[in-house]
């Protein structure tokens, strides 16, 4: 019988990329707080938000495998994203236009 061939699987690969991912994380957390006792004035609050973003994308590539993944799945959870950014958007304009 002829054996069934399986693709080889690298087990360091993972491991580097989850420590990478921490490491990067790990940066970003270190950037939010040092930014976070600077008076950026209202720059404040779109930094943070843009540093969140890019936490977010880091644990959606890295942790959802979403880089792997086809393009519907990258849709989907782009979709995801992208109500979560209007329903941010709605409550941040009812709490702006409050009287």
């Amino acid at each position: 019988m002829s054996e069934i061939r399986r693709p080889e699987r690298r087990l360091w690969r993972p491991f580097v990329d989850l420590v990478l991912c921490w490491i990067g994380l790990l940066a970003l957390l270190g950037l939010t707080v040092t930014l976070s006792y600077q008076p950026l004035a209202s720059f404040n609050f779109p930094v943070a938000m843009t540093i969140a973003t890019i936490k977010a994308g880091l644990v959606a590539a890295i942790f959802m495998e979403l880089r792997h993944r086809s393009g519907i799945i990258r849709a989907f959870a782009a979709a995801g994203f992208f109500w979560l950014a209007i329903l941010l958007w709605l409550g941040l304009m009812d709490f702006l236009t409050r009287v």
